[in-house]
């Protein structure tokens, strides 16, 4: 066992560690009396469910990773990746098919060994607890739909990276990380209007009250309305949320049709105002930058070890390949990814703060805003208490106690 093994397992048995340490942490700080913040809105019955909710999640969390942990020291120990990687060579195609069809089997193998889970985790845990629309066709239809979009934008993609590291010599990392960047860009410009309509229908907001106090609200902020949408978001699930996307002409703003059944007006034009937030702090751009820049990173240090003897031994590797180098630089990379993310969850959740003091100042009514947040805790059966620890790994939002204690001090 060299040392890129050695630091390989090493990050699989520390990330384990973390999240049994922090989910035990999350449990222990559950209390038993609905927090003084939420006895407006919660009563004894829906507080003990969403506790009940976090236990579920927890445990079926807990299962989940370790078989994915075990399944994948099983198959890397058992020679699994050579053995894969010898049986698509003996087809005789050329490096760059050979490549697709190596990372495409493991994804898709993934998936299927993987897809009991879902299915559990929708129709028994979700159903359970009263969150469950999706029937049996919508969640076949969603897995071929996605089946499709991978192989018709996924596939072209990652032909292009291992072309880039194939054919291109040193200074490919920078040519793939410039092929990236622009497609993300196209994505985030095409996505709101081709891809994302293939799985939920976005409905323009209808005239009336509503649609009126969005756009005296939008022209208050000088922000162009330009796409308000109803999204049916109850076709899947009864959770509630809201969200901004895109740029330009074809940037949407969408509000679940759970959301709206939920919630006054004022309430509504409170969501919208946080939304319109992350867009005039400009969240997205900031976002998308810090993403471009970690990208662009990685590829980087790909390129270094991308063709180093040593990490193909790891993994019992007769042969070197740029593909199966992809794959296991992605594993020796998830320490740093790992941290990176936490550093990005800091970023969100102070970007979020800030989405709520925009608002709560622009519509003058922080109020709706903190009324807003106790609807949603409540609708999506949150945890109202989690452990710091467990945010600071996990969370992308701050605790919603956070976030009205931060209002109201405003």
């Amino acid at each position: 066992m060299n040392i890129y093994a050695i630091v390989i397992l090493a990050a699989i048995a520390v990330d384990f560690i973390l999240d049994i340490v922090s989910n035990q942490l999350n449990l222990k700080a559950l209390r038993k009396e609905v927090p003084e913040e939420f006895e407006d809105i919660y009563d004894e019955e829906t507080y003990t469910k969403s506790q009940e909710y976090t236990w579920a999640g927890t445990r079926f969390g807990f299962v989940t990773g370790t078989f994915d942990a075990g399944l994948l020291l099983a198959f890397w120990f058992s020679g699994g990746f050579n053995m894969l990687d010898q049986w698509i060579r003996s087809w005789e195609f050329s490096e760059l098919v050979t490549g697709i069809l190596f990372i495409f089997i493991l994804i898709v193998a993934k998936s299927v060994i993987s897809l009991p889970f879902g299915i559990y985790s929708t129709f028994v845990i979700e159903e359970r607890f009263g969150f469950n629309k999706t029937t049996a066709k919508t969640f076949v239809v969603d897995l071929l739909k996605g089946l499709m979009l991978s192989i018709i934008i996924g596939i072209p993609v990652l032909a292009g990276i291992l072309a880039f590291f194939m054919y291109t010599g040193e200074l490919a990392w920078l040519y793939a990380w410039s092929a990236i960047t622009l497609f993300t860009l196209i994505m985030q410009y095409v996505a709101p209007t081709w891809i994302m309509p293939l799985f939920n229908t976005f409905t323009p907001l209808e005239d009336g009250e509503l649609r009126t106090a969005i756009e005296e609200y939008t022209k208050k902020v000088n922000f162009p309305l330009q796409g308000l949408f109803v999204i049916d978001g109850s076709k899947r699930s009864s959770k509630s949320n809201a969200f901004f996307t895109g740029f330009g002409k074809n940037k949407r703003v969408a509000l679940y049709d759970t959301l709206i059944e939920n919630h006054t007006n004022d309430e509504l034009v409170a969501v919208l105002a946080h939304e319109i937030g992350h867009y005039k702090k400009k969240h997205i751009i900031k976002g998308m930058i810090l993403s471009v820049i970690q990208t662009g990173v990685m590829l980087f240090v790909l390129s270094i070890f991308l063709n180093d003897e040593g990490l193909f031994n790891a993994f019992y590797m007769d042969e070197m390949s740029v593909y199966a180098g992809l794959i296991f630089f992605s594993m020796l990379y998830a320490p740093i990814n790992m941290v990176l993310s936490i550093y990005m969850q800091i970023f969100s959740r102070k970007h979020e703060y800030e989405a709520d003091a925009y608002a709560a100042e622009t519509t003058g009514k922080p109020g709706d805003m903190i009324s807003t947040l106790k609807k949603l805790s409540k609708d999506n059966l949150s945890n109202l208490t989690p452990h710091p620890f467990y945010v600071f790994l996990n969370y992308s939002h701050p605790t919603v106690l956070e976030r009205i204690k931060a209002i109201k001090r405003l």
